[in-house]
């Protein structure tokens, strides 16, 4: 019988022998052709449609703009523009999320592995969809911002401050709403992703999808160079989804998610009106406590204060002075000072007679509040020279020697990277670092750093650093009234040379030097961190998180009807492995190069367009398993045997040569891998999405990196490649999404 209910047709003549092979080989293709496909030999010549279409032709609703491939590009691109935007404004506007922010990383990978799922039981459901969770999303963020202190205290971590405050705990409540908030609206925004990638070969889906990728770290990076508030970036996420609905009459959802991003819209408006600033790191707030002296918070937290010299109140900020009454007969010629922030430090300076400062400040638009604003207009003056950069870096280019390097209150208050726990000034406060310092001071040189510590551990950590830097213990002053939370701490030649130390200073003993917590290193840039390990309250929270995401993974599945067998272990540890790696290579590039935020995207852009690179290769020349295994390993090794400090060389151009040659080459190894498998596999859009929840755990692996460093992080990624050889290669372990 045929299809139709008639008698079968009878075989034709023609179909007999190798001419009827190939026109029943035609048949078949004209049957499974897309009806986008234009007409002609260029549409039948695509023989990757039979075993790519095994479980049926994708169902891809329609939009304004129809091509597939041009759809998929701007899909990659709201998912990434939305999750750097989600990154970066939760923490500015809840102050302890901020502390957890690869928590936002990690649902946002869940969100869109989820999504992809999810699309199986319901392709034509567009995007918008994601705009009500964000909608529930920003109104709670805005409704639980906490204005506040962060804590003085928190076990054997140090959160920094502009002053004590008050004790404020976090909100596991208020966390958790957001951790199931951003899942959502990722999973809303990613809905068109799966039937998508199901629309094109592997190869070319992934492709376009690095495009997008690409697209959404451009767009997000060029808006932060700009100093552009929320309002724009919420905009432009508006606009992105705008171009995909669908070309149909809007349903209920389309009409819910216009209203709901609407609303997102408005509430960004209101926010507005505060007049808070948005510097590359910060949420920035200007304003005049009750003594009348102008200051600066981030992210709501005080931060530094404009005081004029003449005026300020040393009982609130005794610490300015106190190296220049410690010695005070010499005369400082030239000064550094790292950390300059709206002037305050340089004014001091200033009003001491210093011959020259140079002023080094990462972010510009605080150093621009200080030129507008500091009372005594520091900035303006003819002997001050300012540099907008990464301290660290900024000391491995100078070839400047100087009689004072002061480290003033650098504590950053936010990560550089949400796939590495450093924060900005992470690598300043390494024996690395002193010894820089210590090797750009001039003979006489003296270096100082000063700060609201909190914890006497610390200041033993910095003693016991400098003690090893500059082979004797640094004089040590804290003030009465602040317990530990102001101290100054000094070292170099002149400060060595004072025995016994004056009234108000204390030299640490053998004794006490020897019990300080580690030193911080290169590779384990921790400084508020006491002992290596991961404290209770992240286990508990990075526990309840991995079973919020397994229920909720194991339910999407359920509800999409995904069978068991479609969910890939092989792309899962590829997704954890990846991650690591990448995570691995941004932290050798912000110690190689400096931790900015134009650094972070520069690595993140070069990262994918290393994929891009291996894609390519796959495409032209089908690179055997062994070969990108072998590569990968080799390359590995290298990267371990060969630690970051290693390419501390110069002219920068090398450094840079070297750096990328090791830290690219396991990422394009990797990719080989990945392309190579992902050709293979007979449903691009469950390997994807299982590659996807991988990373998500890769995120949660990263913080093994408190316990054994950056660098052996490099033997956990070769452990977890090995796995993933063993689930392609093992029958019994054997990949069933793999048409090997």
């Amino acid at each position: 019988m045929g299809r139709d209910g008639g008698p079968a047709a009878r075989p034709r003549r023609s179909d007999h022998g190798p001419r009827g092979r190939v026109l029943r080989a035609r048949r078949l293709l004209r049957a499974h052709r897309d009806p986008d496909d234009p007409p002609g030999p260029a549409a039948a010549g695509r023989p990757w449609r039979v075993a790519h279409r095994a479980r049926g032709p994708a169902v891809v609703p329609k939009a304004r703009v129809t091509r597939p491939e041009t759809r998929l590009v701007l899909t990659s691109a709201t998912l990434l523009f939305t999750e750097l935007l989600l990154i970066r404004w939760i923490p500015a506007q809840l102050v302890y999320v901020g502390f957890f922010n690869n928590f936002v990383l990690i649902a946002s990978f869940l969100g869109i592995g989820v999504g992809i799922l999810l699309s199986r039981r319901r392709p034509d459901i567009g995007p918008w969809v994601g705009s009500i969770p964000l909608l529930a999303l920003v109104a709670l963020v805005f409704s639980n911002q906490l204005n506040a202190w962060i804590p003085v205290q928190r076990g054997g971590e140090v959160f920094l401050g502009f002053s004590e405050g008050r004790q404020v705990e976090v909100d596991v409540a208020v966390l958790g709403g957001v951790v199931l908030l951003v899942t959502a609206a990722m999973a809303g925004f990613a809905l068109p992703l799966g039937p998508l990638l199901a629309s094109m070969p592997p190869l070319r889906a992934y492709s376009f999808d690095i495009l997008g990728s690409i697209a959404g770290v451009a767009g997000f990076a060029a808006l932060s160079a700009l100093d552009t508030p929320p309002l724009v970036w919420f905009a432009l996420l508006a606009a992105l989804l705008l171009v995909q609905t669908e070309r149909r009459r809007p349903t209920l959802a389309t009409a819910l998610g216009f209203a709901a991003l609407g609303a997102v819209i408005g509430l960004a408006v209101l926010d507005q009106v505060r007049g808070d600033l948005y510097s590359p790191y910060y949420r920035i707030t200007v304003y005049t406590p009750e003594n009348g002296a102008q200051a600066i918070a981030v992210n709501g937290i005080p931060h530094q204060a404009m005081w004029p010299v003449a005026q300020r109140n040393p009982t609130m900020e005794p610490y300015y002075d106190e190296v220049y009454k410690l010695l005070p007969g010499k005369r400082f010629d030239r000064a550094l000072i790292i950390g300059a922030g709206s002037g305050t430090d340089t004014a001091v300076a200033l009003s001491h007679d210093v011959g020259s400062v140079r002023a080094v400040e990462i972010d510009p638009e605080i150093q621009r509040i200080g030129v507008a604003r500091h009372p005594d207009q520091p900035y303006a003056d003819p002997r001050v020279a300012v540099t907008i950069d990464d301290g660290r870096n900024f000391l491995r280019r100078t070839t400047d020697r100087f009689d004072l390097v002061i480290f003033a209150q650098t504590d950053s208050l936010t990560l550089v990277t949400t796939t590495a726990n450093l924060r900005l000034e992470s690598f300043l406060f390494t024996e690395e670092a002193f010894a820089a310092a210590r090797d750009h001071l001039a003979p006489g040189g003296v270096f100082v750093l000063y700060n609201y510590y909190r914890e006497q551990w610390l200041v033993d950590r910095y003693s016991r650093m400098l003690d090893d830097v500059f082979g004797r213990p640094p004089l040590i002053r804290s003030f009465p009234g602040h317990a530990v939370a102001s101290v100054v701490i000094a070292s170099g030649q002149p400060v060595a040379a004072i025995d016994p130390a004056p009234s108000g200073w204390s030299r640490p003993s053998a004794a006490t030097v020897a019990a300080a917590p580690r030193p911080t290193t290169d590779d384990w840039p921790l400084p508020y961190l006491r002992d290596p390990g991961v404290k209770p309250q992240y286990v508990v929270a990075l526990t309840l998180l991995l079973v919020f995401a397994l229920v909720l993974v194991a339910g999407s599945a359920r509800y999409a009807r995904v069978p068991a067998g479609s969910f890939s272990l092989h792309f899962f540890v590829l997704g954890a492995a990846f991650l690591l790696l990448e995570t691995r290579s941004l932290v050798t590039f912000s110690l190689l190069f400096g931790t900015t935020w134009y650094v972070n995207a520069l690595v993140i852009a070069a990262i994918l367009a290393s994929v891009l690179l291996a894609i390519a290769v796959q495409s032209r020349w089908r690179a055997p398993r062994a070969f990108s295994y072998a590569g990968l390993f080799g390359t590995l090794a290298l990267a371990f045997l060969l630690p970051p400090a290693a390419l501390l060389v110069d002219p920068p151009a090398l450094r840079y040569l070297l750096a990328s040659a090791i830290a690219f080459a396991p990422i394009f190894f990797a990719n080989l891998v990945f392309t190579g498998s992902f050709r293979e596999t007979r449903e691009a859009d469950a390997a994807f999405a299982s590659n996807i929840l991988g990373a998500m755990c890769g995120g949660v692996l990263e913080y093994a990196a408190l316990v054994i460093g950056y660098q052996d992080l490099v033997l956990v990624v070769a452990a977890l490649y090995v796995l993933a050889w063993l689930f392609a290669r093992i029958r019994w372990l054997a990949d069933r999404a793999l048409a090997t």
